[in-house]
């Protein structure tokens, strides 16, 4: 689902909804539980027993056949006491773009008997703008989707609209659909033309299946006589501020490994994750360490949904879904936790008033807890039954530099066929949105003086009848790139190039382009756009309907190139670290990384931890299984690894200890903020817009007050040059969840950058720039002209010095080749 929204007609066929329909309406009867529905629920499970297969087919839910009690695979071997359940088909890729807008877990829903209800609005589904609505049949709606363990039992649509005074109303309507079915038909009468609408449609939620489309279509006329199908008075909109309200009711199932990551995640829950993370007592660093391996896995299964692991101890939450991490034969109140011969993997039902489950992590010490972590967040598929031991494990990989799942590899060039399906490459129809394929790029590309990324770009096209302004427009993200003609068929004898361009029997075109991406539009979360703009013919009235049978589509082929970039950049640079978590996530498993805590932690410093992991997981797609967790007190043991540092001031000592070398310090309620000139345009350095060298520091503040906001601050790590630091300072309190908000947040992520950024409620400041240091390679010759690039007049002195050399070495050369002639 795209923050813009799809434009298609879903269209179900009669084999696959038929058992969907039945399977749902089974559901429907057990949840409200009547003895009207008893028999018919028996009735029609029957009728749609025969049917599951294709059932699963249609929903990506297949069997999964699970490896017996001493199955070996690579890397691990497990002790499986049960069979395994169907397993949901998950992929990793992002379901939406990166800057849409997620809804949160501060309003999860209100609990009504036997489940819960919910309202979001379309704009929690994406709808970023209103959906217009063109022409005679127009349509537009959302995507929606329903847990694998919740069923809908009442839906109804707070629909806001308006529409054109020039309707006519007896043969004009907007029609409802979910999934292709009409729900309902709504008048358009004259008296409430042209302003806002708000009209309630129920929706019988027998419609409503795992994957759904709720769409609203114009049916429009101005006129009873001949009437133009693109005349610009057909219209309507629908506000995104309009609304789905859904009741929903649990489906009982049994705890069941096969079925992860359900029913901690759900890929169609389209919530902000919330997942609590439980330990026995206060943890050790290792058992920080195997916490952290699990919250990147789930945080690189919420992608953009964002998630976050509110952290307890001694105690599991009173109700939902929960991780547990816990070593030897340590106890939790109300939690039964089996015998652990090894390295343990368990799922538990909780009492039925928690309504939820428990996900226990075990291990007979920190190491073999460490490998029950590595084996959830790399091997899961293959576990089933609700306890699973880790017999053998075999060390993963080491990871090499930029090499993230998630990241448009630096080496080599990449197929659009990599980053996206072969199906959303193609765009039908006048109104047809455009082609979108996500990028996630290192932010350390050296792009000095270059035409930007390079774009080898397949495509095919329907040719026009005559010349218009049809176009292939290309930008990315909200920036313009480039527009590509999209030409017409010659009537000219004279024209060659009808000789050369072969037109197919569908009347496309194959075309071919290179094109580049300015530096300035390529960042570490950017969304490449290509939409085949077709400008609808003016037939004029009583000339039939214009047909909707153009289309455009892009070769998976196509590729992209970053393997001509060196990887250089000035840090610090919060932009990076609030945008893919650099340069942490250079190394995708974070083995050149160390965490370093207080030397007394508390909760809310465990929930930061976690929940930077997370991010860390998403940015990668990949688990930090090479994490180190620290304490202030340990630190200099890791001068070779970049640091992440958390904690407040007075329980912090390393924003003291390293005050001059961070644009903060504090001890206590005492504060000292570096500032700099941040007047300056805040652009990238490294394409081009910026020199080298950054505005130096002007002045220091130093205060006492009570209310602290959170900070982000970036540094060179004082332990070793070329090192990087970052700190997320907070208090307890506000200043927390202020702190996690902003990094969860799409909106004010782009506002974090600079060497030190406040944040105080929804608000960023940035107030220091830091001092310049630089990470990566360049060759010697990339490193001299970018060098004398910024001193004019070093590089005068440079060519002048260069001659006086030359004209040596000549004037040499020329006197020994005359006092050799003389001789002669």
């Amino acid at each position: 689902m795209g923050d813009a929204m799809t434009k298609t007609r879903v269209k179900h066929g009669q084999a696959a909804r038929a058992p969907r329909f039945c399977k749902r309406l089974v559901a429907v009867c057990m949840a409200v539980q009547t003895a009207l529905c008893a028999p018919l629920a028996y009735a029609v499970d029957a009728a749609a027993s025969g049917a599951v297969q294709q059932v699963q087919q249609a929903t990506g839910v297949g069997n999964v056949p699970a490896p017996g009690p001493s199955a070996v695979f690579n890397p691990m071997t497990i002790a499986q006491p049960a069979q395994a359940m169907p397993v949901p088909a998950f992929s990793g890729k992002p379901e939406k773009p990166l800057t849409s807008r997620v809804p949160t877990t501060a309003d999860p829903g209100t609990l009504v008997p036997g489940g819960r209800r919910q309202t979001l609005s379309f704009a929690d589904y994406g709808a970023r703008d209103p959906l217009q609505l063109r022409g005679t049949d127009g349509q537009n709606g959302i995507a929606f989707s329903v847990r694998g363990d919740e069923v809908v039992t009442a839906a109804v649509l707070h629909l806001i609209y308006s529409y054109s005074p020039s309707l006519l109303p007896s043969i004009s309507q907007l029609k409802v659909l979910v999934n292709g079915e009409v729900a309902a038909t709504l008048p358009v009468p004259r008296d409430q033309a042209g302003v806002l609408v708000a009209r309630d449609v129920a929706i019988d939620p027998r419609f409503i299946t795992e994957f759904n489309h709720l769409n609203v279509q114009l049916i429009g006329h101005y006129t009873q006589q001949c009437e133009d199908p693109s005349n610009s008075t057909l219209w309507a909109t629908v506000s995104n501020a309009s609304s789905l309200d859904l009741t929903y009711a649990s489906i009982a199932s049994k705890p069941d490994l096969a079925a992860l990551p359900q029913p901690f995640f759900d890929r169609r829950d389209v919530r902000r994750l919330e997942l609590p993370f439980v330990f026995a007592g206060k943890p050790s660093l290792p058992t920080l360490e195997a916490a952290g391996m699990v919250a990147s896995y789930f945080g690189s299964l919420a992608g953009y949904r964002g998630a976050i692991f509110p952290a307890q101890t001694g105690n599991v939450p009173l109700s939902g879904n929960a991780v547990i991490f816990a070593t030897g034969d340590t106890k939790i109140p109300g939690v039964d936790i089996p015998p652990v011969s090894g390295p343990t993997i368990a799922v538990i039902e909780r009492d039925a008033a928690a309504r939820g489950r428990l996900l226990l992590v075990l291990g007979r010490d920190d190491n073999e807890l460490k490998t029950a972590a590595k084996a959830l967040g790399v091997g899961q598929n293959t576990l089933s039954g609700t306890s699973a031991t880790i017999t053998r494990f075999t060390d993963l990989q080491p990871r090499r530099p930029y090499d993230a799942p998630n990241w448009l590899s630096t080496d080599r060039p990449v197929r659009f066929g990599e980053l996206a399906e072969a199906r959303d490459l193609s765009a039908h129809g006048y109104d047809a949105d455009a082609v979108r394929v996500n990028l996630r790029v290192p932010p350390d590309l050296f792009m000095w003086q270059t035409k930007g990324v390079p774009i080898d770009l397949a495509y095919r096209y329907t040719v026009r009848p005559a010349p218009d302004r049809s176009s292939l427009n290309i930008s990315v993200n909200d920036g313009f790139v480039q527009s590509l003609r999209i030409p017409a068929v010659s009537t000219s004898t004279f024209d060659l190039g009808q000789y050369f361009t072969r037109v197919m029997p569908d009347k496309t075109v194959a075309a071919r382009r290179e094109i580049y991406i300015p530096p300035l539009l390529i960042t570490p979360r950017a969304q490449l756009r290509l939409h085949f703009y077709y400008d609808i013919p003016k037939t004029g009235e009583c000339t039939g309907r214009v047909l909707d049978n153009v289309v455009g589509s892009i070769d998976p082929n196509s590729t992209i190139d970053l393997s001509g970039f060196p990887h250089y950049m000035a840090l610090p640079d919060l932009a990076a670290f609030a945008n893919g978590g650099f340069p942490f996530t250079r190394m995708a498993d974070l083995s050149q990384t160390a965490v370093v805590f207080p030397n007394e932690q508390n909760n809310a410093d465990y929930s930061l931890f976690l929940l930077e992991m997370g991010r860390m997981g998403a940015s990668t797609g990949y688990p930090v299984t090479g994490v180190t967790v620290t304490s202030a007190n340990d630190v200099d043991r890791f001068a070779d690894k970049d640091l992440l540092i958390l904690g407040s001031p007075g329980r912090q000592p390393l924003l003291q200890r390293w005050a001059k070398n961070m644009p903060f310090s504090g001890d206590g309620d005492a504060r000292t903020f570096q500032l700099s000139d941040v007047g300056f345009k805040l652009v990238d350095w490294w394409h081009g817009e910026q020199g080298p060298e950054r505005s130096p520091a002007r002045a220091d503040l130093s205060l006492v007050s009570s209310n602290g906001d959170a900070l982000l601050t970036g540094f060179e790590s004082p332990l070793k040059n070329g090192r990087s630091a970052v700190a997320l300072i907070s208090a307890a309190g506000q200043s927390d969840a202020d702190l996690s908000a902003a990094l969860l947040d799409n909106d004010l992520l782009p506002s974090i950058q600079g060497a030190m950024a406040v944040i105080h409620g929804r608000t960023v400041t940035v107030t220091s720039n830091g001092e310049a240091y630089f990470v990566g390679h360049l060759s010697p010759m990339h490193y001299m002209r970018w060098a004398l690039s910024a001193h004019p007049l070093l590089l005068v002195l440079s060519a002048v010095i260069a001659a006086l050399i030359f004209a040596a070495v000549f004037y040499r050369a020329l006197r020994s080749i005359a006092a050799r002639r003389l001789r002669n």
